[in-house]
């Protein structure tokens, strides 16, 4: 397993309904609803070791809401500073997962309120799931 951690902000509108996304930035315009973190502190090279895996289990947790996502890793994935995760099968070097199944828009309300408060540090597990 590999955690990492991410903060809310005021504009997370979690409105996407194909992907959902985390990334570094620590500015966030209302454009960006597929946005559900800034301030990721992934690191690319931890994140690789679930790449080959055929099926990973992605938890998100903020303020003791949780919310859990599978899906299927891109072994192509290679950006440091986004993680885009798609319901469809697009892949881009952005893209860290497809065939999730849920997107930003699937969220539960609840954790989305949380996300959205600029004080919340969230937590992103990764695992591979069997």
């Amino acid at each position: 397993m590999y955690s990492f951690t991410a903060s809310g902000h005021k504009n997370i509108r979690a409105t996407h309904r194909n992907t959902l996304e985390l990334t570094k930035d620590a500015v966030l315009t209302e454009d960006g609803d597929c946005i559900i973190g800034v301030k990721a502190e992934f690191e690319l090279e931890k994140i690789k070791q679930f790449l080959q895996k055929e099926k990973i289990k992605i938890t998100i947790r903020a303020n003791g809401i949780t919310e859990t996502i599978t899906a299927t890793p891109n072994p192509t994935f290679s950006d440091e500073h986004e993680l885009v995760v798609r319901k469809t099968d697009f892949c881009s070097k952005r893209t860290f997962a497809t065939r999730a199944e849920k997107s930003a828009m699937q969220l539960d309300r609840t954790i989305v309120r949380e996300l959205k408060n600029e004080k919340t540090k969230i937590v992103i597990m990764i695992e591979e799931w069997k």
